[in-house]
């Protein structure tokens, strides 16, 4: 996720990059062509670019305002994927009680504490590997026994496995009697909740733009950048490529910034920074067990958070 406040026009250009490049070159050898080569049949003043234009910014608002809102969702998933995180170690640490006075029990107790709430912190560590496509193995290591591990490795939904082996847990507490019906009641449904988050993120990962809806856009675009100079170039003359490329710079931006924003799980620069959201899940879940050496928060990079 881009965090800086504002942006050079060198890096807006360079957003478009090779398209804005193309259309300039376009314009440039259009206006040429007319003024100095006096090829007159390549002005096409009659040409309603202004209709074009009009419709086409409709159509890419549209687009764009469903890719926003995909990208909202997603942050809106992650933020209560973030509450239920923090819900679920503190009803570990509040709600799961030994009624056995002997030691053994209360340090058998501590230690299920512990291991549900990093294996908490696993959970969100592996659900956002598997939603940008790639191994969870490295941040979960320190996490899960290495049994475990092995276990996890035959699965195909590692994030849904390890909520599989937190609910066993929360079973065996209950069956020692650390825990009542109406509390472990209460933990299955922060369970379920952080299951539904996992189910809204996977629909928005598996679930694209329609193609069509996307590709026709950029079509329209394209075509009415091309068309752009040869409307304007009888009017404008050697000043054409001033006024068609800034205009083609807008129809090229809004085509980009939908195509970046409905993807949010990409591991691009767009994304929702799920990267630093589970880093922030971690820092807290582990100073609520009483760790006090626990990882830094992440800092953007060159104005970027991951």
């Amino acid at each position: 996720m881009i965090v800086i406040k504002s942006l050079r026009p060198s890096a807006l250009s360079a957003y478009i990059g090779r398209p804005l490049a193309v259309l300039l070159a376009l314009d440039i050898a259009v206006a040429v062509g007319f003024v100095i080569g006096r090829w007159r049949w390549l002005a096409l003043p009659d040409v309603p670019l202004s209709i074009f234009g009009g419709v086409i910014g409709v159509i890419a608002g549209f687009r764009n305002a469903s890719a926003y809102a995909r990208w909202w969702e997603a942050r809106i998933v992650w933020g209560a994927i973030v509450n239920n995180s923090r819900s679920f170690a503190r009803e570990v640490l509040t709600m799961l009680d030994a009624p056995e006075s002997g030691p053994r029990s209360r340090v058998e107790l501590a230690d299920m504490k512990q291991k549900l709430v990093l294996f908490q912190i696993a959970y969100v560590h592996a659900l956002r590997s598997a939603l940008r496509g790639a191994p969870p193995w490295p941040e979960i290591a320190t996490l899960i026994p290495e049994q475990q591990i092995e276990f996890l490795k035959t699965q195909n939904n590692v994030p849904l496995a390890i909520q599989q082996i937190i609910a066993s847990m929360l079973s065996r507490c209950y069956a020692r009697g650390w825990i009542d019906q109406m509390r472990w009641v209460a933990m299955d449904r922060t369970l379920s909740t952080l299951m539904d988050c996992q189910g809204a993120s996977e629909r928005i990962k598996n679930t694209p733009m329609p193609r069509l809806y996307d590709s026709f856009i950029r079509l329209f675009i394209n075509i009415y950048c091309v068309l752009l100079p040869l409307g304007m170039v009888a009017s404008l003359g050697l000043w054409t490529p001033v006024g068609s490329t800034l205009v083609g710079f807008m129809f090229l931006a809004l085509d980009k910034i939908g195509r970046d924003l409905e993807e949010p799980f990409e591991n691009t620069p767009h994304d929702i920074p799920l990267t630093a959201i589970t880093r922030a899940i971690e820092i807290g879940l582990r100073q609520m067990i009483g760790e006090t050496k626990t990882p830094e928060p992440l800092a953007p990079v060159g104005g970027i958070l991951w």
